[in-house]
């Protein structure tokens, strides 16, 4: 009989929610894409999170979820909290603003490599060779659709010259870059953290903790920071907060503290996927051959990093099984166990044994 752990953590693989934190990102980027020119960026980087981070404990507390309790488990939060909350929403609202969506979007959603590495490094995770193919091919898809073709090209002909001109190593490519590493140190970061907190209200303190510096910097710095937004301003950012952060990260997070975390974050390389279909859809932006070409290949990656590589894991775990079964007892101990027993084949009487 299996484990109870290892056939919740098979239901929660297979549930069709492990898609809805991705197709929550994407639609929020297009929300965000449209919002962030009527607000300013640290303001709409905290309402994504404090509003969220209230109503995930609001809700943990009235589902009879447990609150953290003692200083190391409100102390992996605070680190959780300053990594995935502070870091990641500052850096993505910063990058924003300064670098071209298509490369920051490149950027942002190369993190699964971090996390591969830091999975394998930390955690001993092995993904196979068909997974490592399967990430490679998501960079390589997410770079068709987000980089443009000028720069395609540029990179194609080995022309690095206009490359570096066109500004990849500019500021704001490097904040984007810094959220990719902050939202991979923050999965990574889940595991300890649910070993002394409920994955649902670590997720929510961490906004909260993590929203307040945002908060208190756009108060110091930044000016106008609603006068601009209108009831559909409003409208968006109430979308961002609760769907594309409380729901969204409330389930990522729920599906990383158990499972392969390489393989959950493989499936960020459709965020793009989605954000291109609803920018289509509402933005009126359409879709180009090459980009068409790079949603195929993203589509390709999830399968080898989701599919070959949970079969990978399941051949790995069946292997380290069978041995521990095999071999316990000596030759003759199983022919005796095996053999039937007396009592079986010829039972008593029990009228006899009365007499």
């Amino acid at each position: 009989m299996q484990p109870s752990s290892t056939v919740q953590s098979g239901l929660t693989r297979q549930s069709p929610l492990l898609i809805a934190p991705f197709f929550l990102w994407g639609t929020a980027m297009v929300v965000m894409k449209a919002v962030m020119p009527h607000t300013s960026p640290m303001f709409m980087a905290a309402v994504r999170l404090i509003p969220a981070g209230l109503l995930l404990t609001i809700g943990g507390i009235y589902f009879g979820k447990q609150q953290p309790k003692g200083w190391l488990a409100w102390l992996w939060i605070s680190l959780f909290a300053l990594v995935d909350g502070t870091m990641f929403q500052g850096f993505l609202a910063q990058g924003l603003v300064r670098t071209n969506a298509g490369l920051g979007s490149l950027l942002i959603d190369s993190q699964p490599l971090a996390v591969a590495v830091l999975a394998t490094v930390l955690y001993k995770e092995r993904i196979g060779i068909g997974a490592t193919l399967g990430l490679l091919i998501g960079i390589l898809g997410i770079g068709l659709i987000g980089l443009p073709e000028a720069l395609l090209t540029a990179l194609l002909s080995g022309d690095f010259a206009t490359v570096v001109s066109a500004g990849i190593f500019t500021t704001g490519e490097w904040f984007m870059l810094g959220a990719s590493l902050s939202m991979a140190i923050g999965t990574i970061l889940i595991r300890p953290v649910v070993r002394y907190a409920d994955p649902v209200m670590a997720t929510g303190w961490h906004m909260i903790i993590g929203g307040l510096p945002l908060l208190l910097f756009s108060n110091q710095v930044e000016q106008n920071q609603w006068q601009g937004l209108g009831a559909w301003g409003w409208l968006g950012m109430l979308y961002m907060a609760i769907m594309g952060s409380a729901i969204a990260y409330g389930l990522f997070f729920f599906f990383a503290s158990s499972g392969s975390l390489t393989t959950l974050s493989a499936l960020t390389f459709s965020t793009p996927v989605f954000a291109l279909m609803f920018s289509s859809l509402f933005l009126g932006e359409n879709l180009t051959l090459v980009q068409w070409l790079g949603v195929i290949l993203t589509l390709g990656s999830i399968y080898l990093v989701s599919v070959r590589g949970q079969d990978n894991i399941e051949q790995q775990s069946i292997s380290l099984e069978v041995p521990s079964s095999q071999n316990v007892l000596s030759a003759s101990e199983q022919v005796a166990i095996s053999s039937p027993l007396p009592v079986l084949q010829n039972p008593i009487d029990e009228s006899q044994m009365r007499e």
